[in-house]
């Protein structure tokens, strides 16, 4: 590591699978047959190939090989907080599996200082048939806690939790929502030096998802470190200082987690009109009133912005036409983000 502060220092790590390809299918019987007497020597080279990536590197462009990661370096110092964001299949869930040498990378190395633990799946190692209190001792044992260490913070973890009344249940019975929260208790209350926690809480309501990230919060002011993958740019905004950004396995950027999460919204966004206009079937349609268009201007320009971020000023043109004499009329715009949210609303109130 490059210096003693240092808790995880992720080296050109690349991590790819093989993934199954058509056969081609022969168009004469000769070929067929050919196929048939060959096929045990080929089915073998295939499943000696399945582990063996020896001579692979991350320029390999076969069409039986995907890249989960590619060449992903980062340092992260003790006690920091790293928001790591991307669309599905970009690699962040892969990159905490290498982090917790659930899998092993193809090539690259990554050197962690402290003791981890991480929540990637909802309820893992959790048994079904054993009760909440049951899977409390189990998990807790499986992440390194000691039966003194578990009986003392028994009650915490229940009252984190919120599911008391149900702790005596078979964990099968748990919807998927109090699952994750008592596995969410557990892992949280392992008191790591590193924590690391994929997108789960999407699971849990609003009210147990700020418990979480308050809980996180409180554990980095301990001075330890946590990776957070979320989907959730709100609470990467609110709880991670820095945030990387990863696309088909490779790392987009680095840098403060609200210029990262602009930057990727951003990306999202490109091709997007920043004009909507009315169809013709809308306009001739026998409404009184009808919506023509909308505009989206940044601040006082005049040219129409296709991004804008959160604390910009913004100018919002809508123009409508009234095709009849109304004589109470009303308007009313909804701003909403991607999620639904309204994150601004207006309205008329003289009624003209």
């Amino acid at each position: 590591m490059s210096n003693s502060n240092t808790a995880i220092a992720v080296d050109s790590i690349s991590k790819c699978y093989r993934i199954g390809l058509k056969d081609k299918v022969r168009d004469s019987l000769m070929g067929t047959f050919v196929d048939f007497i060959r096929s045990p020597l080929k089915n073998f080279n295939k499943y000696r190939s399945l582990y063996n990536f020896d001579d692979i590197d991350a320029n390999d462009e076969s069409p039986d090989i995907i890249w989960a990661l590619r060449n992903v370096s980062f340092e992260l110092e003790q006690g920091g907080l790293l928001g790591i964001i991307g669309t599905n299949g970009s690699g962040k869930s892969t990159l905490l599996k290498v982090l917790c040498r659930i899998t092993a990378p193809t090539s690259g190395n990554a050197r962690i200082r402290g003791r981890i633990s991480s929540l990637l799946e909802v309820g893992t190692g959790f048994h079904p048939e054993l009760t909440g209190r049951e899977n409390i001792y189990l998990n807790g044992t499986i992440l390194g806690m000691r039966k003194k260490e578990i009986d003392r913070k028994f009650d915490e973890i229940v009252d984190f939790s919120g599911v008391e009344k149900f702790i005596d249940t078979p964990v099968k019975r748990y919807s998927s929502g109090m699952a994750v929260r008592l596995a969410f208790a557990v892992a949280a209350h392992l008191d790591p030096e590193i924590l690391l926690v994929d997108e789960v809480l999407a699971v849990g309501d609003a009210e147990f998802q700020m418990k979480c990230l308050g809980k996180m919060s409180n554990v980095a002011k301990e001075g330890r470190t946590i990776l957070f993958v979320s989907h959730n740019m709100g609470a990467i905004a609110e709880l991670c200082d820095r945030a990387i950004w990863l696309e088909k396995g490779v790392l987009k950027e680095d840098g403060p987690s609200l210029s990262v999460i602009s930057s990727y919204l951003a990306s999202g966004a490109q091709g997007e009109g920043t004009s909507w206009f009315a169809d013709s079937s809308e306009q001739k349609s026998g409404r009184m009133a009808c919506l023509k268009y909308a505009n989206i201007y940044h601040g006082n320009d005049e040219d129409r912005s296709t991004v804008v971020h959160f604390d910009d000023q913004i100018k919002v043109e809508i123009a409508y036409e009234i095709k009849d004499n109304i004589r109470a009329f009303k308007c009313y715009h909804l701003l909403k983000d991607g999620n639904g949210n309204i994150l601004w609303a207006s309205h008329d109130t003289d009624g003209n």
